[in-house]
């Protein structure tokens, strides 16, 4: 337990300086440069923003964590002999951030080999941080727990970008197949739609073509709310690709069933 205060109180710490430098840029003219094709867009977005924000959270880690690696989406890895990791997604959700819409956050997580110590979804424009480890999730340090939900009849699913963010029509059409039969659909939230799983708002998200640095902080917040979340195919998620989601584990079986069944 000291142990996670202690990576708690870094958290927060990683949180305020992050949202420092993320909030100085929003909702201001920036230069928007493209990395290159994503998914089934010919545009993957990166600023300023994205690289300054990454470059003060690995400032914090390497002064508080000198022997731990670093893993991020804008700059190259940081290998070290320790079995601990920091994986970093300055801001998830580039295209909202553009866009002045406030879906977007700051992804943290601590791996100690295959397992997750704390993980962070911050939204600091709505001033809501998560914080997710094995004995439970927070907002803003009160508790927060996924709601049942046994069946997608029930179920408010959600995805990023239905068009664009899968890879092909064979997993845009497992999507709709899932959200077909769900009470109701919201999309485009980026992280905050996990976020909203974690407290209980939300039900199920299903995406694809993830990378480590887009899932990994996520998956302390959903687990520590009572949630869960794996690949398609049921299996625990150790770097990204196809993701479930879900809030309640009989909806997930649920889920995986459908995206599994050949029609």
């Amino acid at each position: 337990m000291d142990n996670e205060k202690d990576y708690i109180t870094f958290m927060n710490e990683i949180g305020d300086a992050a949202a420092a430098v993320s909030l100085k840029y929003f909702k201001k003219p920036l230069d928007i440069l493209s990395k290159g094709k994503k998914l089934g867009t010919e545009f993957d977005p990166v600023t300023v923003a994205d690289r300054n924000t990454e470059f003060a959270i690995r400032e914090l880690i390497r002064e508080k964590y000198p022997t731990h690696s670093i893993m991020g989406e804008e700059h190259a890895d940081e290998t070290k002999s320790s079995n601990y990791k920091w994986i970093i997604d300055p801001i998830d959700g580039t295209r909202a951030y553009i866009t002045g819409v406030p879906t977007w956050g700051t992804l943290v997580a601590l791996k100690n080999g295959d397992d997750h110590e704390i993980g962070m979804i911050d939204q600091p424009y709505l001033k809501e941080r998560f914080i997710g480890t094995k004995n439970g999730s927070t907002m803003n340090g009160a508790p927060i727990k996924c709601r049942p939900c046994d069946t997608i009849f029930n179920a408010t699913i959600s995805t990023t970008d239905p068009l664009q963010l899968f890879k092909d029509d064979d997993e845009q059409d497992l999507f709709f197949r899932v959200a077909a039969g769900a009470k109701m659909m919201r999309n485009g939230y980026d992280c905050y739609a996990y976020a909203m799983v974690a407290m209980g708002f939300m039900d199920v998200v299903v995406e694809a073509g993830l990378e480590a640095y887009d899932i990994q902080g996520i998956i302390p917040v959903i687990e520590g709310a009572g949630g869960i979340v794996t690949n398609w195919q049921g299996e625990k998620v150790t770097e990204g690709g196809q993701i479930v989601a879900c809030g309640d584990k009989r909806l997930h079986e649920q889920v995986i069933g459908l995206l599994n069944t050949t029609i």
